[in-house]
């Protein structure tokens, strides 16, 4: 199990996100197993070629995300984020479907914002 992390220096995309955005696919797709110990920060930041605070960031959102967790001086470990991830967007999911209908949104004008939404995110 080998972690692969390309970070594009020309990217729009600031290098911290394109560190979450990959470190994300790869614990969600299987790449990264559950449990796989993952570089210190400085490690992978003299690695990549990126200051520590930029993959300290990447980290930060990713453990907030429960996609890793940090288990103190032991280091830091791909999470069994699956269900903490779909837990989190269950929540986020039914926040806004509570807000667009106490702002008078029909079913159908909520699913299409909701969509959009997800589109621009996805880039599709």
């Amino acid at each position: 199990m080998t972690l692969t992390i390309a970070i594009d220096p020309d990217s729009a995309t600031a290098p911290y996100e394109q560190l979450r955005a990959q470190l994300s696919e790869q614990a969600r797709s299987g790449a990264l197993p559950v449990g796989y110990r993952l570089p210190t920060v400085r490690g992978l930041a003299e690695e990549l070629g990126l200051a520590a605070n930029t993959v300290a960031k990447a980290y930060r959102a990713l453990e907030a995300d429960g996609v890793i967790e940090t288990r103190g001086r032991n280091g830091t470990f791909i999470a069994a984020a699956g269900g903490a991830a779909a837990r989190k967007a269950a929540t986020a999911a039914q926040e806004y479907a509570d807000g667009a209908r106490r702002l008078g949104l029909s079913r159908a004008e909520a699913l299409s914002l909701a969509e959009d939404a997800v589109r621009a995110a996805y880039g599709q």
